[in-house]
């Protein structure tokens, strides 16, 4: 999300898994007008290996994250559960935290510090431990988001794969970019931003292990490329190590489809999407056999994946609205094993989908990095191929795809069988609502004088609210990228004022000027929150960091971390974030919490792109109701700041 453009700070939200407090994030990408490119270069560490980056470098000089005094947090704390609890337990809460404040706190915030002392970021490592690699779910749904590019319409073969080609050879231009040293600092308002997750979007892969997975880091010169659930290693470098032209990559790509007719008898790639201690076990079976391990290790070395897609009647379907949901479950899970499922690898940062009816888009594995970089990418690719550019001329010499092998033992083969069957139940219980609401959008939020980030959140706080009659516990993540090593920190919406702001709303005896000075405040409360979270002063990622302190050092986790308090507010019902491509795209993903809403946005001048999931299954939600209630909110604010106007006048 980005706060707005004309404000001096910028959000970047990621799509986590809930971590060790239960609380998850969803991806934000910040595009706004505030990230100003600076005068010079900044510079990235080099190329990475396949070993870890170097995480104990400042190249930037940038300050460190910052340990937040126990007490503000605590006061904050207890500020943001109050919407979520009666008398009774919000009693029970202030005695357990004043506890908490005199005792274990106390020694916990004293080592935690002491940990800040030895390290640049006391929470990179953690984060990306928790959050991520030890998390135990799928990534797909519950971790890695789709994003939908502008629609093609492809009526050849050919057309698809010109489309490929361009967009790696964009991909390149972008990758080189990297490499050089060359994209523009990023900036917060006058603080420069940690630019080091560029570094992280090629070559990287998620290995599946039991218990906890590991990323590695390469740098290499092909590419994956997929097509019917084969396998192919395809070099964009030739004999000579010059980068092929276009002709020759579609040429390339020609022949994976030619040696690709009949699908693969087995879909391995469709393990990826397995709970990652059930496909660890299937990784380790598969790795028995050398065949196996070299094409395992191919795959995850290479540069990113290309998803060569079989089409998806997008253009047979009956609106727009459809061919967005149609488009938004393609790059989620690809449309289940009787779809593109195992036309995947869901461990790679980047996998690009090219169908063969015009639907692209990408699928981005999050461990890494936040979303940032594959914003800028998504608009470099789609400026790339709009432009018409072709590449060099030059003609290489390149080399012959590789089908890379798998042999399927029985066991193996059962795993499969097994993996469909979980992707199909998790691609059906996924609800999708993707839209666009047309009747204004961030010009007429800043005539107001609100910020239009702030406005749109509160807009579903109200929504849920008139749904469920309850307040929310609201999830939008900010960047603390201003430190370095930085990733996230949590942006609790929900407030004492977001719900006054619903209640008045629904009163009808409320006046407009009520309604106005409740909208106000509560969008106030949330842009005050929002600047706290950025400077690394949140409530989320304190306790997390406390909480994980006591573990490492073998102190029992305390009382405050099971109280109703913590519980509810961290129960993240409303999962939100703006994702603000310059392209015609759209960012999609699923729920955090069984009985609760995700919805990606992206505020343009005049209207706003919404993308919501809910999961069936849930009586609670359903995802036609809540965009209905979505769109009676931003209609009613709307409403009352022009009978307000109206009234000045």
């Amino acid at each position: 999300m980005s706060f707005d453009s004309d404000s001096k700070f910028s959000l970047s939200c990621s799509r986590a898994v809930p971590t060790m407090l239960r609380v998850g994030c969803k991806m934000v990408i910040s595009k706004g007008s505030i990230l100003k490119p600076y005068a010079s270069s900044y510079e990235l560490v080099s190329n990475y290996t396949s070993a870890q980056p170097d995480t104990n470098s400042n190249i930037q000089n940038l300050p460190r994250l910052p340990v937040p005094q126990l007490s503000d947090t605590l006061q904050k704390y207890l500020k943001t559960v109050r919407p979520h609890l009666n008398e009774d337990e919000f009693a029970n809460t202030i005695k357990l935290v004043k506890i908490f404040e005199a005792e274990e706190g106390k020694k916990l915030q004293s080592l935690l510090e002491k940990r800040a002392e030895t390290r640049l970021n006391w929470l990179e490592e953690w984060w990306l431990n928790t959050a991520y690699l030890g998390y135990r779910d799928p990534v797909v749904v519950f971790s890695s988001p789709g994003l939908v590019f502008p629609f093609r319409k492809f009526k050849t073969q050919y057309e698809q794969l010109q489309y490929a080609a361009k967009t790696l050879l964009a991909v390149l231009d972008y990758k080189a970019l990297i490499d050089g040293n060359k994209i523009p600092l990023e900036m917060m308002g006058k603080r420069p931003l940690d630019m080091s997750q560029y570094k992280k979007v090629f070559g990287t892969c998620r290995v599946p292990a039991e218990k906890r997975d590991r990323l590695s880091y390469n740098d290499s010169k092909y590419v994956t490329v997929i097509h019917n659930n084969h396998f192919f290693h395809v070099d964009l470098w030739g004999d000579d190590n010059q980068i092929l032209n276009e002709d020759q990559i579609i040429q390339q790509l020609k022949l994976v489809q030619e040696k690709s007719k009949s699908p693969a008898d087995a879909a391995v790639g469709i393990l990826t999407s397995e709970n990652r201690d059930a496909w660890a076990k299937a990784y380790n079976a598969l790795l028995k056999d050398s065949v196996n391990k070299q094409s395992l290790t191919d795959i995850e070395k290479s540069l990113a994946v290309l998803c060569l897609d079989a089409p998806v009647e997008l253009w047979k379907c009956s609106s727009k609205n459809a061919q967005q949901n149609l488009a938004a479950a393609q790059t989620i899970h690809g449309g289940a094993s009787r779809g593109n499922g195992g036309n995947r690898w869901f461990d790679k940062t980047i996998q690009f989908i090219v169908g063969a009816d015009g639907l692209t888009g990408l699928t981005y594995e999050h461990s890494p990095a936040e979303g940032q970089p594959i914003a800028v990418l998504t608009d470099y690719i789609i400026n790339y191929i709009e432009k018409g550019k072709t590449g060099s001329s030059h003609s290489a010499s390149p080399k012959q795809p590789v089908h890379l092998q798998f042999n399927v033992s029985s066991e193996v083969n059962n795993m499969i069988n097994t993996a469909k069957t979980s992707l199909d139940r998790l691609a059906e219980n996924l609800e999708l609502n993707c839209f666009t609401y047309e009747k204004y959008g961030k010009n007429f939020i800043k005539t107001q004088k609100l910020s239009p980030d702030s406005y749109l959140q509160m807009a579903m706080q109200y929504a849920f609210f008139m749904l469920h009659n309850t307040p929310g516990a609201h999830y939008e993540s900010a960047a603390t990228r201003m430190y370095v090593g930085g990733r996230t920190e949590t942006i609790r919406s929900c407030s004492i004022e977001s719900v006054d702001f619903a209640k008045t709303m629904l009163n009808a005896q409320s006046s407009p000027k009520d309604k106005l000075q409740a909208m106000q405040k509560a969008i106030n409360a949330h842009k005050n929150y929002t600047v706290q979270a950025l400077q690394g002063f949140g409530v989320d990622r304190h306790l997390l960091g406390l909480k994980l302190i006591a573990i490492e050092n073998g102190i029992d986790i305390p009382k405050l971390y099971t109280d109703a308090g913590f519980t509810k507010s961290a129960h993240m019902r409303i999962s939100t974030s703006q994702v603000a491509c310059k392209c015609d795209g759209f960012m999609c993903y699923g729920p955090l919490v069984d009985n609760g809403y995700a919805t990606c946005y992206n505020p343009r001048d005049n209207d706003v792109n919404f993308a919501t999931s809910a999961f069936k299954a849930n009586a609670e939600t359903d995802c036609n109701k809540y965009r209905g209630a979505l769109e009676k909110a931003l209609q009613d604010m709307h409403d009352v700041l022009l009978l307000t106007t109206s009234s000045k006048l």
